[in-house]
Formats: C-alpha cells, sequence, structure tokens
C-alpha cells in the first residue's frame, strides 16, 4: 500500500511517516529542508529496509512545485491509499498589525499546497475508487483566538476546502477527515519554555490518524479534533 506524507521532515508529519512506514507502507514524503528530508528518509528505511521511499525536496507553497510532486509520485507508484496534506507554518500576529504579506504567504502554504497536490493525486484515486485524504488544520479553524490572524483565516479556509472535498469524493469511495490538532510539540513552540508534559506528542495525531484510516468501508470519521488533557493554552 502506498502513503504520502508532506511537510514530513520533522514534528507531526515525520510521526505520520513513521507510522504508516513500521505497519508495512511505501511511503512519498516531501519537505522543503533538502538536508533534514534525507536525514528523515535515511531513518525511515532503517525502520523498514524493504520499504519503497520517494523523498522529494520541494516547496508546495508554489503550485507548479506542488503538481511537479504529484506527477512524480503518480510515475513511482500505481496508486494512492493514503495522502495526509500536512504541510503547513505557523506565524502568530493580528490582522491590523502583522506585515504585509503574511496572509498571502500562509494561505498558499497552508490552503493552496493541499489544493494542488489532492487536485493532482484525485483522478488516480477516482480511477481506482479508494483513498482516504487527511487535511491537516487546526483548533485556529474552529474558533477565532488572540494572535491568531491571517494563520487562523488560512487553517478556516483549509477546513472549507475540505468540507467541499468531503462531499464530493462520496460517489468515488474516497475518504475525506479533517484533523484539528491543539497544541502539539513540534517545531511550532522551538524555543518556547512551554512543559512538554503540558501538550500533545506527534505521535498522538499519527495514532489517531491510523485508528481512523482502518476503520470499516462504511465508515468515515469527518472530522478529528484532539486537544491537551488540560486544554488549549
Amino acid at each position: 500500500m502506498y502513503a504520502v506524507i508532506t511537510g514530513a521532515s520533522k514534528g507531526i508529519g515525520k510521526a505520520i511517516a513513521e507510522k504508516f512506514i513500521r505497519n508495512g507502507f511505501h511511503i512519498a514524503i516531501c519537505a522543503r529542508n533538502k538536508t533534514e528530508l534525507e536525514a528523515t528518509k535515511q531513518y525511515l528505511q532503517s525502520i523498514n529496509p524493504d520499504a519503497c521511499i520517494l523523498a522529494v525536496a520541494c516547496d508546495l507553497s508554489d503550485a507548479q512545485q506542488a503538481i511537479d510532486f504529484g506527477n512524480e509520485i503518480l510515475t513511482a507508484y500505481s496508486s494512492i491509499d493514503v495522502l495526509v496534506n500536512n504541510t503547513g507554518r505557523f506565524i502568530p500576529g493580528d490582522v491590523s498589525t502583522e506585515a504585509d504579506g503574511i496572509l498571502e504567504t500562509l494561505i498558499a502554504t497552508n490552503l493552496y499546497s493541499a489544493y494542488h497536490l489532492t487536485r493532482t493525486l484525485l483522478p488516480s484515486m477516482i480511477a481506482h475508487r479508494k483513498g482516504h485524504i487527511f487535511n491537516m488544520s487546526s483548533v485556529a479553524a474552529l474558533k477565532a483566538y488572540p494572535h491568531g490572524g491571517s494563520y487562523s483565516i488560512s487553517k478556516y479556509a483549509l477546513e472549507g476546502f475540505s468540507k467541499n472535498l468531503r462531499e464530493e469524493m462520496k460517489p468515488y469511495n474516497v475518504k475525506v477527515t479533517t484533523v484539528n490538532p491543539g497544541a502539539t510539540m513540534s517545531d511550532s513552540w522551538k524555543g518556547s519554555n512551554i512543559d512538554e508534559n503540558r501538550i500533545m506528542k506527534a505521535k498522538d495525531i499519527a495514532d489517531i490518524i491510523w485508528s481512523v484510516f482502518h476503520l470499516s468501508p462504511q465508515a468515515v470519521v469527518e472530522e478529528i479534533v484532539l486537544r491537551p488533557q488540560l486544554g488549549d493554552l
């Protein structure tokens, strides 16, 4: 079976890639940093030497690079069973004071990346009448909060994309799930003094995606919401 995980060189994406590779999947992964991506590939290959791993350094906020990555996947793998649109970027701020261009940057990274890659892979999923798409959103798409700014706006947009895609894919047996994590230990918290016991682990997100993927063909979880046990920060 074949899984595609974007933004897979660290954090949540890396944890998801590890979950699938440990369970016998061949995978395609991408990230912007070539050095970090190659290190991740070597780590994953050590877990399962028999797995095929396609690792492509690219910036999915650029539409053409997203399309090119999708076409490379279709050339390498006969079908796609799982697509995890995990590429994302967090920049806190207020709409009234954040720097010019932040909205465009975050929309391109958090929405357009998923849009263009998904559109490239969908014809194959539709033709095979199978596949499960996970769109990594955020609790920031469920409720506005201070300093959410353009990040929250971009995640609300991704939520809309995911909901529309869910409706469109029903006749083709392609499942769509929106994943809305709260605070999770990842690069977004690098340099902070947060107690790691206060927020979720990246593995928590990987575990819930794996569980949802294994429901019967007759069932789909449309939306996942995960928060730290003590609530949002």
